[in-house]
């Protein structure tokens, strides 16, 4: 229970559905606060337990998060955070407690039989496609989905809040966070006391100069606003050599060896008809080589591609492939894994 509107609801849906239910805060970072989460397990009357996991988070998710990006990568630090610490840790408590199940407030679905067998366990989207979370649970494997349980999965957004207010929860009118969780700044000044960055040059795919950056790191492969370059000219700058008149222009490549931001006007540039994809994990436990779809960000779309072990191949080609974000594959609304690209 995180003190959010969904896992409360997850939370009494499965009280008022007979289970026996204990809520269980997890306590990542600094920032954590399980005040409202306790709020909650205090009107539906079930026993709260707060588990301090801090130490582990910083290795696997704000340490990851920080070297990733030394890298030049752009990583998912939720996706993880379900991999090593969400997931992970639940597991374990669900044995120490002797419990059947563990359960979240996550937006996704469990497809099994009655006899819940491992083997029948697969991973759906949610109802509400708007606020789908099956994205970020591709690391899960079948032996976990067999002992999971999403009770907000068939709700709409606007059902759990309805639900929220109907049964008198505290935190039924509590925005919904969007940020990395662990940051209370922007990821740029998180970085920037954490990460040693050089200034260089914005380079245009054809080799003229046109700006200065102020470290590879801050910036993503697509990225068109903050560049500052578009639509400048040489005599806004001041200064020979410099300046393209024009724009906008897209980060199309980020060159390490010479600390150098690649960058065009046509989003052409940006288009890729393939990409590798590296440690993939199929929850079926086996490789799946064919036609599916996959989402290459949280908010992009399913496209039709075709796999060939770790080469996926777009039916069309796809714009801003951007390496260490994760590539989730979905065949009829099912998800048959993911991993990161390479």
């Amino acid at each position: 229970m995180s003190g959010g509107v969904d896992s409360s609801i997850a939370a009494a849906l499965l009280k008022k559905n007979g289970y026996e239910v204990v809520g269980l805060f997890i306590s990542m970072h600094e920032k954590s606060n399980p005040a409202d989460a306790r709020k909650v397990a205090k009107k539906l009357n079930i026993p709260f337990r707060v588990l301090d996991v801090r130490k582990e988070f910083k290795k696997r998710i704000i340490d990851y998060l920080i070297n990733e990006y030394k890298k030049g990568n752009t990583p998912n630090p939720c996706v993880e955070c379900n991999r090593w610490i969400k997931f992970n840790f639940l597991i374990r408590e669900m044995l120490k407690l002797k419990a059947d199940f563990i359960a979240t407030g996550h937006y996704a679905r469990i497809q099994r039989n009655s006899k819940f067998k491992i083997q029948n366990s697969k991973l759906l989207v949610a109802r509400d496609k708007a606020k789908d979370q099956s994205y970020f649970l591709w690391t899960l494997k079948r032996k976990q989905l067999a002992k999971n349980i999403f009770p907000i999965g068939d709700y709409t957004k606007e059902q759990v809040r309805g639900l929220a207010k109907k049964f008198g929860l505290p935190v039924f009118d509590k925005k919904d966070s969007q940020e990395i969780c662990f940051i209370d700044t922007d990821l740029h000044k998180f970085l920037e006391t954490r990460i040693v960055t050089n200034k260089g040059p914005i380079v245009t795919v054809d080799g003229k100069r046109v700006g200065e950056h102020k470290g590879l790191i801050f910036y993503t492969i697509g990225q068109r606003k903050g560049i500052e370059i578009g639509g400048i000219g040489p005599a806004r700058h001041g200064k020979p050599g410099l300046g393209v008149a024009g724009g906008p222009f897209y980060v199309v490549r980020k060159d390490f060896k010479n600390n150098a931001l690649i960058v065009s006007k046509s989003e052409k540039d940006l288009l890729r008809k393939e990409m590798s994809v590296k440690n993939i994990n199929w929850i079926s436990g086996k490789q799946y080589i064919g036609k599916c779809k996959v989402k290459i960000r949280s908010m992009a779309p399913m496209v039709s591609v075709t796999i060939n072990k770790n080469k996926i191949i777009f039916n069309k080609p796809q714009r801003a492939i951007t390496p260490s974000q994760s590539a989730v594959f979905y065949k009829n609304n099912e998800v048959l894994g993911g991993g990161i690209i390479d």
